[in-house]
């Protein structure tokens, strides 16, 4: 269902509830986003259930939900709240495999984002981690709900990709997308079908979250799909997913480019690690003109100058449009400074990857 929400966000402070059955964690969220001086929390619950009627009463621009709570857990709660009001959801989630596995079903679920809590020190970490939360929630805040719905046979695109310049075979798929990625990818991935040229993805999240994720997707998929390992083969039929906190890049010559990690306290690039610029410009030095470099949704500008050096090296760049985006940011600032040559919408992408494959896969 459509929501009253104004158009721009952004030209007011955002109105924030917060829901989490700890109340030290509701004073600490509270303090963050109030703090801001761009968001006032509204209000707050203990449960699910509470949470469900203050939406339904306070009409929130965004939720701030815990996961684990008695009654009605977060991840119960979500999809009424959604059927209530469509309000961008970030969860609050504990940096543990099985509170990423929920994590990620909450986002398959519709959730925009996510955001860890503290381990250990919960005032000094939320006070250290505060910038990262409020900017979440402000994104969050312009972003669009995309509740889940079934899968569909992909359709053709609306429209041809360009050629590749110079080359008739694509080498090596990669792929850079941040937030409304798992959503999108959970959504896609199951839909390919072999022959493939090798994908590689860089989807920002914490170390603790990518294994789980690319598990989940292998799950799903008749496609291998794994995190990436020191030496792993891009190979067709293969999707290498970045492990958090270190970037991707290859070595060695096509058919036997091998994973390549940096070490967890070699430095951000465009502000991320693992960080997409990284991995288009090794694809692009790698591939040349066989490189496609797909830039999705996600905040920031990340992917970026490895749109540019993919287009440099005579490869193709794609971009996901703005209406099947959950925030339109990477993919936009590289739209508008022309290094993305051709933009689809989410459910073109199984077919133009296909149409792309079947071009072959080499270098």
């Amino acid at each position: 269902m459509s929501d009253d929400r104004p158009d721009d966000p952004s030209s007011r402070r955002i109105r924030a509830l917060v829901v989490d059955d700890s109340a030290l964690m509701r004073r600490l969220l509270t303090d963050v986003l109030n703090g801001s001086g761009r968001i006032e929390v509204v209000g707050v619950a203990r449960d699910g259930r509470e949470a469900v009627a203050q939406v339904a009463k306070l009409q929130p621009d965004v939720v701030t939900l815990d996961i684990e709570m008695p009654e009605v857990s977060g991840l119960d709660a979500l999809p009424a709240i959604l059927a209530i009001r469509e309000v961008p959801i970030v969860m609050v989630s504990a940096l543990t495999q099985e509170g990423a596995d929920v994590t990620l079903k909450a986002l398959e679920l519709g959730a925009v984002d996510f955001h860890p809590k503290p381990t250990r020190n919960q005032l000094a970490e939320m006070r250290a981690e505060g910038e990262l939360l409020v900017a979440k929630v402000l994104g969050a805040a312009q972003g669009r709900v995309f509740r889940p719905r079934k899968s569909a046979p992909a359709s053709p695109p609306r429209s041809t990709p360009p050629s590749l310049a110079g080359e008739t075979l694509v080498g090596c798929v990669a792929i850079g997308i941040s937030t409304g990625g798992p959503q999108a990818l959970a959504r896609v991935i199951p839909l390919l079908r072999p022959p493939t040229p090798p994908i590689l993805i860089v989807q920002h999240m914490p170390a603790q979250f990518t294994g789980v994720f690319a598990d989940r997707l292998n799950r799903t998929s008749t496609l291998e799909v794994k995190e990436a390992a020191e030496g792993d083969l891009a190979t067709p039929n293969r999707v290498l997913v970045a492990p958090g906190g270190r970037h991707l890049t290859l070595s060695g010559r096509p058919p036997l480019a091998r994973a390549v990690l940096s070490s967890p306290e070699d430095p951000p690039v465009s502000g991320h690690r693992p960080s997409v610029d990284v991995l288009f410009r090794s694809v692009a030095r790698m591939y040349h003109g066989a490189a496609v470099g797909i830039l999705m949704t996600g905040m920031g500008r990340d992917g970026v100058e490895g749109c540019r050096a993919i287009l440099d090296a005579g490869g193709l760049t794609l971009g996901q449009d703005e209406a099947t985006s959950v925030v339109y940011g990477m993919n936009k600032a590289a739209f508008l400074e022309g290094v993305v040559k051709h933009q689809f919408g989410l459910d073109d992408l199984p077919t133009l990857l296909h149409s792309l494959s079947s071009r072959g896969h080499g270098a």
